[in-house]
């Protein structure tokens, strides 16, 4: 007997140092029902930001760190997946009240918390500019000067940060993002605001062209949902926590090829 009890305090002292992941509740009817209201779970995919999703080369299809999410969200409440695909993170935000998407893949923001319960981040990337290559200006610091013009994509992350933030220097604004790099060519302007890694990957191509050091923000990536959605938002925060403890966004990161996108610190769950 004596034999047992020690044999049975060795385990549960084991188990009481073994190292704690974060803990993601159950799935209840609650949750269910404000993230797969439809019994479908339809997930925004924005593919205006090429470090979350990307389109497959020969087939189209979506993937990237933002589908993956999704898919393994909808695995987890036991539903199919919709991905509703967009071009803009602004166009995803516009269409909130449409009943479009369930849940969505922003940069936070608190014009954007207003209406979305964010999760804590996922992944940092850093908001920097593409300048042409003869240009003066040779730091982020340098470019909020009376008469710089920057092109920004419409209702991005960094327009909604740079809107606030810039004092002197004026944004001109395209659809898109991809789009406000065409904007900066064609017009000739000063900048154009955006993502560090598809900036980089676009300068490489070109001589005329290069990439300021530093950066503007810390871009913060987070899922979020409808603001009403109390219990899937407290689901989603446990959720993403999981994803990175158990180094599920890494690899997903280092599948699709963004291995210089940062995965964020840990956070609370409440």
């Amino acid at each position: 007997m004596r034999r047992w009890i020690c044999l049975l305090f060795c385990v549960l002292g084991a188990c009481s140092s073994a190292p704690s992941a974060p803990t993601v509740p159950g799935v209840s009817p609650a949750v269910r029902a404000e993230l797969a209201p439809g019994g479908t779970l339809r997930a925004a995919i924005n593919f205006g930001n090429p470090v979350l999703a990307q389109k497959e080369a020969t087939t189209g299809e979506a993937r990237g760190i933002s589908v993956d999410l999704a898919r393994e969200l909808g695995r987890r409440l036991g539903v199919p997946v919709e991905l509703v695909l967009f071009d803009a993170a602004g166009r995803v935000f516009d269409a909130r009240g449409s009943d479009r998407w369930d849940v969505a893949f922003f940069a936070i923001d608190p014009a954007r918390a207003t209406e979305i319960a964010f999760t804590a981040p996922y992944v940092i990337v850093e908001g920097t500019y593409l300048v042409p290559a003869a240009s003066p200006l040779r730091s982020v610091d340098d470019v909020d000067r009376d008469g710089v013009r920057i092109a920004v994509g419409s209702k991005s992350a960094y327009d909604l940060y740079l809107g606030r933030a810039l004092k002197h220097a004026q944004l001109v604004r395209a659809p898109t993002s991809p789009a406000a790099i065409e904007l900066f060519l064609d017009s000739k302007l000063d900048a154009a605001a955006g993502v560090r890694q598809p900036l980089v990957q676009f300068a490489r191509a070109r001589a005329d062209v290069r990439v300021l050091d530093g950066r503007f923000m810390a871009i913060e990536q987070a899922m979020g949902t409808a603001k009403r959605n109390q219990a899937g938002a407290r689901y989603l925060r446990a959720f993403i926590e999981e994803m990175k403890a158990t180094g599920f966004i890494a690899r997903s990161l280092q599948r699709s090829g963004q291995v210089d996108a940062t995965v964020a610190p840990p956070a609370a769950v409440d």
